[in-house]
């Protein structure tokens, strides 16, 4: 098992593997809207070459934003080795900080992350209503039956010694 930059796969392989997960690869949120599969980021791929892992950012002036994370097999330290390999590569970069936004149902990512150093610094009530307006296919009801209203912005200070 590997990790690699997204420009080491094939685009093709790339856009399939947000399209069986996400439907596609945009992304509506609150700091934009993202095409994922242009964007930098890590796969982690089995010795298949199957992705079963994959995550994406974006870096504006000293903060890396996390766009998407997916991990197809829970609990085995995919997802934890790709923000790794993001906040190293934010590191090199310069940035002071890696961001990321998630939606309120998402109690999951919210514990993921918090146990990784970040910290819940933002809520903005009703995002998800602005995003569906461009994007209409976001479902109303997530995960454990929880409406889909906000976004919660974590964020973790990089330590540059």
């Amino acid at each position: 098992m590997t990790i690699q930059t997204i420009q080491q796969v094939p685009q093709q392989k790339v856009l399939q593997f947000f399209t069986t997960h996400w439907g596609s690869s945009e992304m509506v949120i609150s700091t934009g809207i993202y095409d994922c599969s242009q964007l930098e980021g890590f796969i982690y791929s089995n010795e298949q070459q199957e992705i079963i892992g994959l995550v994406t950012y974006s870096i504006c002036e000293k903060d890396c934003e996390i766009i998407s994370l997916d991990s197809v097999e829970a609990g085995k330290g995919i997802g934890a080795m790709l923000v790794q390999a993001v906040e190293r590569q934010a590191l090199k970069q310069g940035c002071t900080s890696v961001s990321l936004i998630t939606t309120n149902d998402n109690l999951h990512a919210l514990k993921f992350y918090q146990k990784r150093g970040y910290y819940l610094v933002e809520i903005l009530p009703n995002a998800v209503e602005r995003a569906r307006a461009y994007k209409p296919s976001i479902p109303l009801i997530g995960n454990d039956g929880i409406p889909i209203r906000d976004e919660l912005r974590l964020q973790k200070q990089l330590d540059l010694r």
